[in-house]
């Protein structure tokens, strides 16, 4: 009896308004979004459900086109790519004290600490390791 009270007592609750990142001007497929791009909004918490605050946006990439009025959730953005597939990227292979750096190519692309398989231009051999930062690609060895 008192489970249903307690439920009647929050269906009964006004809906409270919570602060929502939207996007302000169109924000295109990989773009980095910035302050500019965003306004703050208030929207009801029903409606606001898995939205981003805009300290959670800024700095994201954009995972799909994003138009003007589009509340921001998190399929949305995703991590700043720091290495994108067929650009060029310099491979750092670590055994070690011993760095070597070779250039590459990334056969695929990712953010801060994702893995990523490149191509070593010198000898044409794939190897897989982790992002390090842009455009750079740490493959460590036993």
């Amino acid at each position: 009896m008192s489970a249903l009270l307690g439920l009647a007592l929050l269906a009964a609750a006004p809906a409270q308004d919570v602060p929502v990142a939207v996007v302000q001007q169109p924000v295109a497929r990989g773009e980095r979004i910035e302050q500019g791009d965003l306004s703050i909004e208030t929207r009801p918490e029903a409606g606001a459900r898995g939205a981003l605050r805009p300290e959670q946006v800024i700095g994201m990439e954009a995972a799909r086109a994003l138009s003007t009025g589009t509340v921001v959730r998190q399929g949305d953005v995703m991590k700043p790519q720091l290495v994108k597939r067929g650009e060029p990227v310099t491979a750092k292979i670590v055994s070690g004290s011993l760095v070597i750096t070779a250039a590459g190519r990334a056969l695929g692309g990712g953010a801060q600490g994702d893995p990523v398989r490149i191509v070593v231009t010198a000898t044409n051999r794939t190897l897989d390791g982790i992002v390090d930062g842009s455009g750079t690609v740490r493959i460590s060895t036993p």
